[in-house]
């Protein structure tokens, strides 16, 4: 993954001979490792033996759930320390779970329950539509669907349920407050902020979850939800040993009702990582890295460490439609002082598919004031096109929030 290059970048810079492995040939981060191996990393045994082979002394990952999971796996196959045992690490991956740590802990989430095959109509009689419909044990968004009643469920059960290995899925309700993102490091027990950020999201049509299409580092409403979602983060990292690590989460507000918890993970988010550092924090491949090689510095580094960043920054995350790229038009240029990096994951003459990137293009952008990131991401979500050969737009078109 592209993100994963910083990361071996920075390894290398710090003295270490890093070794990338993954089953995709061509992985941009093996481009520039000192070795490479061609190995799934599901198959955590064969990845051992490859560490064993190399004398390995560290593994890093992160990003993804599947590549957290990954890392505990291998870590604990080499006797390595790792920040969660996997055991624990199920509270933070399998819905069901974390539902019943909830539960345990009394912290509030939108009123969920499980629904089978065969009782869908009697399993959602106690839950008010719209729902959101969720496989027990899939990651990010696969397989999330929103549904207006529980024919619609009935209709497209299997179609979500075939992102997971459960034998029901999990829908809650729709929670229409503000939504946010959440980095904490835990060090010696105790969260540390990194950051709260706005989660903004636009419509994508019917049946289909509201995609992301813009994250804001640090949120709006930092000072209204600092408090409170700290003291969660800390019940949640008690509950599963957690002493020190990432422990990040999803949650909604609102005035009324205070936060809600969507899901805790045990894990850095990516594809967004990066703005915590451009808004003026830390910056997380140091800590992924600290944590393996030197933990004891991980305090001092962030020693002192605000939500409050002094900085605003923004990514701007532009979804694509199936069709042949003929050009890009609209997209940054130097110049504009407000952005900091333009990745296009498509080309003219690239087919824009199911090939699993996560976007059609992604923006970075950083400001003194929410007033110009405003302004800024406005005049980009309407410029912005990628057209094929008949002049059609193959984005997906990007809203602003209100607030």
């Amino acid at each position: 993954m592209d993100e994963f290059v910083r990361l071996v970048r920075t390894a290398q810079d710090r003295g270490a001979y890093v070794i990338v492995c993954d089953g995709y040939p061509e992985g941009p981060a093996k481009r520039i490792a000192d070795v490479s191996y061609d190995i799934d990393v599901r198959d955590t045994r064969a990845v051992a033996e490859m560490c064993r082979a190399e004398r390995v002394d560290g593994v890093v990952s992160s990003f993804s759930d599947v590549l957290a999971e990954n890392l505990i796996e291998i870590c604990e196959e080499l006797e390595f320390p790792v920040y969660l045992d996997s055991e624990h690490m199920r509270y933070l991956r399998d819905k069901r779970s974390m539902k019943k740590m909830f539960d345990e802990l009394g912290i509030s989430y939108p009123l969920s329950v499980e629904v089978h095959r065969e009782s869908v109509v009697a399993d959602l009689a106690g839950l008010r539509f719209p729902v959101v419909a969720k496989p027990v044990s899939a990651y990010g968004s696969h397989g999330v669907r929103v549904f207006e009643s529980a024919e619609e469920v009935e209709c497209r059960f299997d179609e979500v349920a075939a992102f997971s290995d459960g034998d029901c899925l999990l829908c809650e309700e729709y929670d229409d407050g503000y939504e946010f993102n959440m980095m904490n490091w835990i060090v010696d027990g105790e969260p540390v902020v990194l950051e709260i950020a706005d989660r903004e999201k636009t419509e994508d049509g019917e049946g289909s979850i509201p995609r992301v299409t813009r994250i804001v580092y640090p949120s709006r409403f930092t000072a209204e939800t600092l408090d409170e979602a700290r003291a969660i983060v800390a019940k949640v990292a008690r509950y599963v040993g957690m002493r020190n690590g990432p422990l990040c989460m999803q949650f909604f507000w609102s005035p009324l009702r205070g936060i809600r918890v969507c899901e805790c993970a045990g894990r850095i988010f990516g594809y967004e990582h990066e703005l915590l550092e451009i808004a003026g924090g830390p910056a997380i491949e140091d800590l992924l890295l600290d944590y393996v090689y030197d933990r004891d510095s991980i305090a001092c580094r962030l020693a002192g460490h605000s939500p409050f960043l002094p900085h605003r920054a923004a990514g701007l995350y532009f979804h694509g439609k199936p069709g042949i790229v003929a050009r890009i038009e609209g997209a940054p240029c130097e110049g504009n002082s407000l952005v900091v990096e333009t990745l296009s994951y498509y080309a003219p003459g690239d087919a824009i598919g199911a090939d699993g990137k996560p976007y059609a293009m992604r923006i970075f952008l950083r400001a003194d004031d929410y007033a110009r990131l405003d302004e800024a991401t406005d005049a980009f979500f309407g410029s912005v096109r990628m057209v094929d050969t008949s002049g059609r737009d193959l984005l997906l078109p990007n809203e602003m929030v209100g607030y």
